[in-house]
């Protein structure tokens, strides 16, 4: 391991991206940005007809509010809780927030309630299938917004660069398409194989069984997935493993 560890972070390449490498850098690890996600905006909104409304990321709280959104007696869901502060910060009240951050916790957290409810869950076009089915399943009648889609910015993968030369300590992964994008930025470059040998001498943290599921796919060693649904957890989870193994 370098003298200071190396950290990929794959966050949009926003304010995310900037507070994401300030966190890494309080911790005295040097980061490396390289966004695999890009926003392209549908211009649409969720429909108004809703007993529930989900939105699931703090892009779809700014995207609706750009848009002119405007809630009527819909209890408003947010997956987690920076989805519930962005929604906050753009004026909107948030109902309910699941204990567990992800799809499947907010499923667990409704499905007592929405027997016959309309729920409109609106995200992007990469979001898991376990909400929609979760919630079909507790007697639901789910519509899904596509909100924006997510594609791969074309400068990318300059982290997988670093770790086909074996230069990468660390890699934070916060969803199954960063996983995929950063597979296809290698591709790219010609270096898939040397990257995922790559990874088996880092520390890889994911957010979620989905995507530590999505690179064990694909061939890439989880060592940890974060014990909450947040970056800043993944990312301590993550330091603090690279450190140890120092």
């Amino acid at each position: 391991m370098s003298e200071t560890p190396t950290v990929a972070v794959f966050r949009p390449d926003d304010d995310r991206l900037e507070q994401a490498v300030a966190f890494l850098e309080d911790r005295s690890v040097e980061p490396i940005p390289d966004p695999m996600l890009a926003v392209e905006a549908t211009d649409a909104v969720p429909r108004t007809d809703a007993d529930y409304v989900i939105f699931t990321s703090k892009t779809g709280a700014e995207l609706i509010s750009e848009a002119g959104w405007e809630p009527s007696d819909e209890i408003v869901c947010a997956i987690g809780p920076a989805t519930a502060d962005a929604l906050r910060d753009e004026g909107f009240a948030v109902d309910h927030v699941p204990e567990e951050y992800t799809s499947s916790g907010l499923v667990a957290s409704l499905a007592d309630d929405v027997d016959g409810a309309r729920i409109e869950v609106a995200r992007s076009d990469h979001g898991s299938p376990v909400l929609l089915e979760g919630l079909e399943e507790a007697g639901a009648y789910v519509h899904e917004t596509i909100l924006y889609r997510l594609v791969r910015p074309t400068d990318s993968g300059e982290s997988a660069a670093l770790a086909a030369e074996g230069g990468l300590d660390a890699a934070c992964f916060t969803s199954s398409l960063t996983v995929e994008h950063f597979l296809e930025a290698a591709t790219e470059r010609g270096i898939r194989e040397a990257a995922i040998a790559g990874l088996e001498d880092a520390v890889v943290g994911v957010i979620g069984e989905p995507t530590r599921e999505t690179a064990a796919d694909h061939g890439i060693d989880v060592d940890l997935v974060a014990s909450e649904a947040t970056f800043e957890r993944l990312a301590t989870e993550t330091v603090d493993a690279a450190t140890d193994n120092d």
